[in-house]
């Protein structure tokens, strides 16, 4: 139930004829100035005397509400907790700090290491995975989130303008200038690029089957075409339109020598793209490959044996993080995640709880006469 009322304009209270003044005649009225005043103006805005709508909250408004509501929400947490539930996920951490782990031996690796660490985990998957399968790489204590690493990057840059290419933003430093000559891609972010290789096998009859791991597809549209462009000039060889500028610290090789094919390498690799998008939480995932199912006949990613290869080259002992690597499916509401499922149900719950306990109070004591007589 609501009101809807509107004050009548009062009128503005000055009096019409002037105003005495000891000793003289009068001011106002006929001759004379004004008289300057600081009262606003007598309107219905500055007086504050608009139509107001204003809520009355009864027991046949909010009763019908807190059961609405959870009647809606419940069953959509329900709906959605147990979607989520039915995606496959898989997830392997080969951080190595274990002594038993196989990647142990690969524990110490740093950025100067010359010489590459290898590890093979085998593992076993109890369910088929029957539709397209993500890998993602996972980190943990690892904040992408700090101010200055957010901003130590020059979008311009990473955009293919040349002028920017010769001479990063400052926001780069310390990651700007090495051995006199630009850094491409400049900043902490590039600098800290996750640089593992992962591979997966199929373990039949003893035999190791590769996995197809598809590494296009990978980076959101709008920065694989629109972002992330790389420089131009006379012609598409890279290592020319890149002369003049040298690699990130911690790289391996320069930028332009990413991938082999053209469409897949320097500023728009799709590897490098995906680091470069910053992640919120110190504990995230990024994906790293896909899985596409062949036919509708078999699933993506049988029951049995499988192995995974792993180029160990990104340290993060130093930090105390943890590496891992996820196999998952999705949904129409993506990937695995029951807070939403939860919390739906949570607050669904909450509201038809509070609905019940109101409506028992209500008829209660809800026909209680309140207006008795106050005694003397």
């Amino acid at each position: 139930m609501a009101v809807n009322y509107s004050v009548k304009e009062e009128a503005d209270g000055h009096p019409s004829g002037g105003v005495g003044v000891p000793g003289g005649g009068a001011v106002g009225g006929g001759g004379g100035g004004a008289v300057k005043t600081r009262k606003p103006d007598n309107t219905a805005f500055k007086q504050q005397r608009l139509p107001a709508w204003q809520p009355i909250l009864t027991a046949g408004t909010v009763l019908p509400a807190f059961f609405i509501i959870g009647l809606i929400f419940i069953p959509i947490g329900i709906g959605i907790f147990v979607t989520s539930n039915n995606i496959r996920e898989y997830e392997i951490d080969y951080t190595g700090t274990e002594p038993s782990s196989p990647c142990n031996k690969c524990l110490n690796v740093s950025w100067d290491s010359t010489t590459p660490c290898t590890c093979t985990i085998n593992f076993t998957l109890e369910h088929s995975f029957e539709s397209n399968v993500f890998m993602y790489y996972g980190l943990s204590n690892f904040y992408q989130n700090h101010r200055r690493y957010v901003k130590s990057r020059d979008d311009s840059q990473l955009n293919g303008d040349n002028s920017s290419l010769l001479n990063p933003s400052k926001e780069c430093e310390p990651y700007r200038i090495n051995e006199d000559k630009p850094i491409a891609p400049c900043g902490a972010i590039a600098n800290s690029m996750f640089n593992d290789t992962l591979e997966l096998y199929r373990i039949d009859n003893d035999t190791r089957i590769p996995i197809t791991l598809i590494k296009k597809g990978i980076a959101w549209w709008t920065d694989k075409n629109v972002k992330f462009r790389n420089p131009t000039g006379d012609g598409n060889n890279l290592t020319a339109l890149f002369q003049g500028t040298t690699k990130p610290v911690n790289w391996p090789k320069p930028v332009y020598m990413l991938d082999s094919e053209p469409d897949n390498n320097g500023f728009i690799n799709e590897d490098f793209i995906v680091w470069m998008r910053t992640a919120a939480l110190p504990t995230f995932r990024k994906l790293y490959r896909l899985i596409e199912r062949k036919n509708n006949l078999q699933p993506t990613l049988q029951a049995g044996k499988y192995s995974l290869d792993i180029a160990y080259n990104y340290p993060v002992h130093s930090f105390d993080g943890r590496k891992r690597m996820i196999l998952s499916t999705i949904s129409w509401m993506g990937g695995k995640n029951p807070f939403l499922g939860i919390a739906y149900i949570t607050v669904g719950s909450i509201c038809f709880f509070l609905g019940v306990v109101l409506l028992i109070i209500h008829h209660k004591y809800g026909n209680r006469n309140t207006s008795a007589d106050i005694p003397n």
